[in-house]
């Protein structure tokens, strides 16, 4: 979709509180990465692994740290962190549609649910009994709101999101197509013979400014409500059991899956493909590299890792095997140890 906002370097130095150097009448009207920017468009370097493409770049202005400036031959946009000033450029040339305020007529809502006047619903939408929406958010096409449901202000649902009955949203959070929020936890209990279904009483209650990617699913509690604090950011097909708590600010990347009554701190990461056992605890500000496995709780913030590196299959195989013997290898090591010590 072409971008059809345009502002001068000026203009775009005030809103992202940039230092200017160059041209301030210089119009930008799109973004672009240094190897492929054109004139009229915005790039940026967080990251010195590229400053190569510095002296070859195109755009018309880079937001860059100050130390690099001498390097770039375009106009500057100088920032202390140029990857958070290019994130809150992107707002600002956003294409993302939006929907006018209003109810299409193929939309199935309740006549208990209360909808803020500024709410957008889309075709073939459904909004169950006792659903309160709040002023500005958008309802995707599809989308299911079960009974009982809370959205606050500005809340972005797209198409086919499911919300099961009673959850709660905060204010600006924005849940991607296929989602499915409030699903029963995976709970039985073994009676011997059979599985009995544990009924999920609880619900999911979602802080402020959340994002959940497309395909991901948060499982209602099964007495107390499943809760993901402010700020919390959620990728691509993630699945977080019932009761799980998961602290403001903390990032979980795609396929990531974490077990029931797992409770993980502020401003913590979990990599792509990472998972965690359940009822554990992570400490605030720890990171969980991508593929690792949490089977116990950590107490302390930093880096943590499981698994091996990737290798040729060849020497993967007999490395297992080395796996396999290294009880044995201990046993005979305090042996020797032993035998040692007494000579």
């Amino acid at each position: 979709m072409p971008q059809n906002k345009s502002y001068t370097l000026d203009e775009l130095a005030g809103l992202l509180d940039a230092k200017l150097i160059g041209d301030g009448q210089c119009e930008i009207h799109g973004l672009g990465t240094l190897a492929n920017a054109g004139v009229g468009q915005l790039s940026f370097l967080s990251n010195p692994a590229y400053i190569d493409q510095l002296a070859g770049t195109q755009a018309s202005a880079v937001i860059i740290e100050e130390k690099f400036a001498s390097s770039c031959p375009a106009n500057k946009l100088i920032a202390h962190d140029p990857y958070v000033c290019f994130a809150r450029a992107t707002r600002l040339f956003d294409t993302t549609p939006s929907a006018a305020p209003g109810v299409h007529h193929s939309a199935v809502i309740d006549p208990s649910a209360r909808l803020a006047a500024s709410v957008s619903v889309g075709a073939n939408a459904v909004i169950e009994a006792n659903v309160s929406i709040g002023e500005g958010s958008q309802i995707g096409a599809g989308a299911v709101i079960g009974q009982h449901c809370v959205l606050g202000a500005n809340c972005k649902l797209y198409s086919s999101v499911t919300l099961y009955h009673g959850v709660k949203l905060g204010a600006n959070v924005i849940i991607h197509s296929g989602a499915v929020i409030g699903a029963d936890g995976f709970g039985f209990a073994f009676d011997g013979t059979r599985s009995i279904k544990i009924h999920q009483l609880g619900g999911v209650t979602i802080g402020d400014d959340v994002d959940i990617g497309a395909g991901t699913t948060i499982d209602r509690g099964a007495i107390d409500d499943t809760v993901i604090g402010n700020g919390v950011k959620i990728d691509n097909q993630v699945q977080i059991g019932h009761n799980c708590t998961i602290g403001e600010h903390t990032i979980i990347c795609g396929c990531a899956a974490i077990a029931g009554s797992v409770t993980i701190g502020k401003y913590c990461i979990m990599g792509g493909a990472s998972g965690a056992v359940g009822h554990i605890t992570i400490a605030d500000k720890v990171q969980v590299s991508a593929m690792s496995l949490v089977s116990k709780s950590i107490t302390e913030p930093g880096m943590y890792s499981s698994g091996t590196g990737h290798m040729k299959t060849s020497e993967w195989k007999r490395n297992i095997v080395r796996f396999q013997q290294l009880d044995s290898i201990v046993r005979r090591l305090k042996e020797i140890e032993k035998s040692n010590d007494k000579n």
